[in-house]
C-alpha cells in the first residue's frame, strides 16, 4: 500500500507554482514554491524535524525529554508534531506581536506557550530569547532547539529545499528570492543552489526595522537600525549563526503595508492563500524587477499559510487600523458629492413635513435637531413607512413623537470601512463636523459608492 508511517514522513516535495498575474510585467517566469503544502502548513518543518534527528543523533535529546523552543509560531508547529509522533514534550516561548490564532494551534497539538513582550532587548530577561534559555537550565531533561544558531536548521534545507528546487526547474533557476528570519531556509537553500551553479543570485528579503541588511552591506551590527515592526516570521534585531553572508547577493527591504497589502493579492489575484511573509517575499522581488531580464527562471519561496493570519493581514480592521488600506474616509466621501448643507428637521414638525422634505430632497434619512443645533433623533424614509403603514394617520403627528434614535457622530476622516459597520437596519446613517463645525452625513449608499 502506498502509505505514510506517520506524518512527518510527509514534509517536503512542495509543488512549484507558476505566477501569473502579479508578475505579468516582468520580462521573464516567476514560479512560488508553496510551502504551505507541508504538514504544519510552513516550511518550518523542515527544520523543525532536523534539528530533533540531529539532537537525537548527538545524544542532546533523550526520550521523555522536554523540547524548549523560542518560536513565533511555524517551527514550534513543526517541532510540535515531531514531539507528538516522537513522544516528547513542548514548551515554547514567543512574541506578544504573533497572532492568537498560531499560540492556539501550538496548545491544541499539546505544547505549552508563554508569550513574552515583543519590544525589549534579546537580552532582557523577559524576551522570548531569555525565557527559553532559562527554561532549558531550570527543566531536568530539557534541550533548546535554537532555531538560530542551530546549524541543522539550514543543513534541512540545504538538504531538501535546494534539490527540490534544483529538480523542480531543471537547473534553469537563476534568482531565489526569499524573506530572511532566522538564516536557514535562505543560506542553506543557497550554499545548495550555489554549488549547482554559481552565477544564481540570491535575493534576501528585509523588513524595515531589521538589522539584517545593513549588517550584510557594511558588516556593522547597527541597533540604530532597529525599531519596531509588525511584519511577522523574518528580519532580525541580531545576527542568527545560521547566516553565511557569502552566499546572499543581495538585501532588499519592504515595508510592513506593502507586504500586508500584497499578501492580500496573492490571494485574490492568484488564489494562494499565503501567510504575511510571502507577500513581502514578492513585494521585495516587484522593488528588484529592473534587475530582471527575459529567459530568467525566479524562484520565489512562500513561507506559510494565510490560516494563521485570519486575524491580522487578512482583517479589514486591523488592515485599516494600522493605515494599510489606501482607504477613503468620511471626508473623501463628502468632499467627493459636493459639501451640501444638511437637511434636518425640528422635533415639533410634522411627520408630512418630514415626507415632504424627503421628496423635494431625494434624501431617506434626516437628523432631528433643536434650535441650538443638538442632535435629539432621526427620521428615516424606511422607518416612516412601516409607522405610516400601520397608522395612515401617523402624517399629522410630532416628529418628536416618531423619530429613531440619534445617528451615531464620528471624525471627519473615520476610514469608510469603519462607517460600514456603524450603519446597519437600525442605524441608517452616520453624521460628522467639518472644521468649520458643520456637521455632514454618510449613508449606507454613500458607503456602497465609495468602497465601488
Amino acid at each position: 500500500m502506498n502509505v505514510k508511517n506517520n506524518i512527518l514522513e510527509t514534509i517536503g516535495n512542495t509543488p512549484l507554482v507558476r505566477l501569473n498575474r502579479l508578475t505579468r510585467e516582468l520580462p521573464c517566469e516567476v514560479f512560488a514554491k508553496v510551502e504551505y503544502f507541508n504538514p504544519g502548513n510552513s516550511i518550518k518543518d523542515r527544520m523543525a524535524v532536523k534539528m530533533v534527528e540531529v539532537a537525537e543523533a548527538e545524544g542532546k535529546l533523550k526520550p521523555g525529554g522536554t523540547i524548549i523552543e523560542c518560536t513565533s509560531g511555524n517551527t514550534g508547529m513543526g517541532l510540535a508534531m515531531a514531539a507528538v509522533v516522537k513522544g516528547y514534550k513542548c514548551i515554547f516561548s514567543t512574541t506578544d506581536k504573533q497572532s492568537a490564532s498560531k499560540v492556539d494551534i501550538l496548545r491544541a497539538l499539546g505544547a505549552e506557550v508563554i508569550v513574552c513582550p515583543t519590544n525589549v532587548e534579546p537580552e532582557d530577561p523577559r524576551s522570548y530569547y531569555s525565557v527559553a534559555a532559562r527554561l532549558e537550565k531550570e527543566i531536568p531533561n530539557a534541550f533548546l532547539m535554537n532555531q538560530y544558531d542551530n546549524l541543522a536548521n539550514r543543513q534541512a534545507h540545504y538538504e531538501t529545499t535546494g534539490p527540490e528546487i534544483w529538480e523542480q526547474t531543471e537547473g534553469r533557476i537563476t534568482h531565489l528570492v526569499v524573506t530572511a528570519g532566522t538564516g536557514g531556509t535562505v543560506t542553506g537553500t543557497a550554499q545548495y543552489l550555489k554549488e549547482k551553479n554559481p552565477d544564481i543570485q540570491i535575493w534576501a528579503i528585509d523588513v524595515y526595522g531589521s538589522l539584517l541588511t545593513k549588517y550584510f552591506r557594511t558588516g556593522e551590527i547597527d541597533m540604530g537600525e532597529v525599531h519596531p515592526y509588525i511584519s511577522e516570521g523574518f528580519g532580525e534585531d541580531f545576527i542568527p549563526k545560521n547566516y553565511d553572508m557569502s552566499v546572499i547577493d543581495h538585501f532588499e527591504q519592504v515595508t510592513d503595508k506593502d507586504g500586508a497589502v500584497m499578501t492580500r493579492r496573492l490571494a485574490k489575484e492568484e488564489a494562494i492563500f499565503c501567510g504575511y511573509s510571502a507577500g513581502s517575499c514578492i513585494t521585495g522581488l516587484l522593488q528588484l524587477k529592473d534587475k530582471l531580464k527575459k529567459g530568467d527562471v525566479v524562484v520565489a519561496i512562500l513561507h506559510d499559510h494565510g490560516s494563521r493570519y485570519v486575524n491580522k493581514v487578512y482583517n479589514d480592521q486591523w488592515m485599516a487600523e494600522r493605515g494599510f488600506f489606501d482607504v477613503k474616509s468620511f471626508r473623501d466621501v463628502v468632499n467627493a458629492r459636493g459639501k451640501q448643507k444638511l437637511i434636518t428637521i425640528e422635533p415639533a414638525q410634522s411627520v408630512s413635513d418630514a415626507v415632504e422634505l424627503m421628496k423635494k430632497y431625494d434624501i431617506e434619512h434626516i437628523p432631528v435637531v433643536n434650535h441650538e443645533g443638538e442632535m435629539l433623533g432621526a427620521i428615516s424614509e424606511n422607518g416612516l413607512f412601516q409607522k405610516v403603514f400601520s397608522n395612515p394617520d401617523i402624517k399629522v403627528e410630532k416628529i418628536e413623537s416618531v423619530m429613531e434614535k440619534s445617528y451615531p457622530v464620528v471624525a471627519y476622516d473615520t476610514p469608510v470601512e469603519k462607517l460600514g459597520t456603524l450603519i446597519n437596519k437600525e442605524n441608517g446613517a452616520v453624521l460628522s463636523k467639518d472644521e468649520s463645525g458643520n456637521f455632514h452625513i454618510v449613508t449606507k449608499y454613500d458607503v456602497i459608492q465609495a468602497l465601488a
